[in-house]
């Protein structure tokens, strides 16, 4: 935020974890970000829930997301038709 902000961008917040993603937003990401569903998911919230990345299928890994929003890696920065995964923080910068 703080980045984003000293670059001045008033970034919009996404609350995803009280409205979470549909499947079709997060393969839109997917796209923007050019990166495949196991990239996007937290490893750490997935092997807790019991997912295998390594072994689920795209659509599998986007339904978990879809249904458990706290498995989205964040934070994800979207600006017009590109978008960066914020880890680490200066990534976004490629959007702007």
């Amino acid at each position: 935020m703080a980045l984003l902000r000293g670059k001045g961008v008033e970034p919009e917040i996404v609350e995803y974890l009280k409205t979470p993603y549909t499947a079709a937003q997060l393969r839109q990401l997917l796209s923007q970000l050019k990166i495949p569903a196991s990239a996007l998911l937290r490893k750490k919230e997935a092997a807790a829930a019991g997912i295998d990345p390594k072994n689920a299928t795209e659509q599998e890994l986007i339904t978990a997301m879809v249904k458990n929003p706290i498995l989205v890696e964040r934070p994800i920065v979207v600006s017009g038709a590109k978008a960066a995964l914020g880890r680490p923080p200066e990534k976004v910068l490629s959007v702007l």
